[in-house]
This record gives C-alpha cells, sequence and structure tokens, in this order.
C-alpha cells in the first residue's frame, strides 16, 4: 500500500532541489537550471500521480505539485521519493 494516495496533500520534508543527471551533468528537469530549488522544505503540495521508476521497482515515486505562491498556485509536477516528503500531523 502506498503511503500517499492521488489527491493527498503533503509538504516537502526538506529543501528539493533539481539535481543534475550524473552521466551528462544536464537538468534532470528539461528548461530548469541544474540545482534550482524546486520546492524549500514545508512547501505544501498535493500528490497527482504514484508509481515507480524502472531502476528502482521497489521505491515509489510521487507525481506532486508544489505551491508557488501565496495565491496557491500550482507549480509544474516533480517527482519525489517518499523520505522527501511528509504528510498532515
Amino acid at each position: 500500500m502506498s503511503r500517499f494516495q492521488m489527491g493527498d496533500m503533503v509538504f516537502a520534508a526538506q529543501d528539493l532541489y533539481n539535481e543534475s543527471m550524473e552521466e551528462t551533468g544536464e537538468s534532470s528537469i528539461p528548461g530548469v537550471e541544474p540545482d534550482a530549488l524546486l520546492a524549500a522544505a514545508g512547501t505544501r503540495g498535493v500528490v497527482v500521480n504514484v508509481g515507480y521508476a524502472e531502476e528502482m521497482p521497489d521505491e515509489e515515486i510521487y507525481l506532486v505539485r508544489f505551491e508557488m505562491d501565496e495565491e496557491g498556485r500550482l507549480a509544474e509536477p516533480i517527482g519525489c521519493l517518499s523520505d522527501e516528503l511528509t504528510g498532515l500531523s
């Protein structure tokens, strides 16, 4: 059973950055600078999908859209591992 489900509200458990790909050093998210801050710790988001990466079939990946401003507008979705997220306390 997934720790989080689609539609769950979550928070970034830590600062989330756009990591560069090991092989090429390029941005893992096209159009976003490598190492750019994607979501600061504590930023609220919503899970929009749950899946797995082919390279890590035992680790769930959560596609999350985090709030990007005070109006609650949502950024483009990013993939997060379970330990990068926290639920409501």
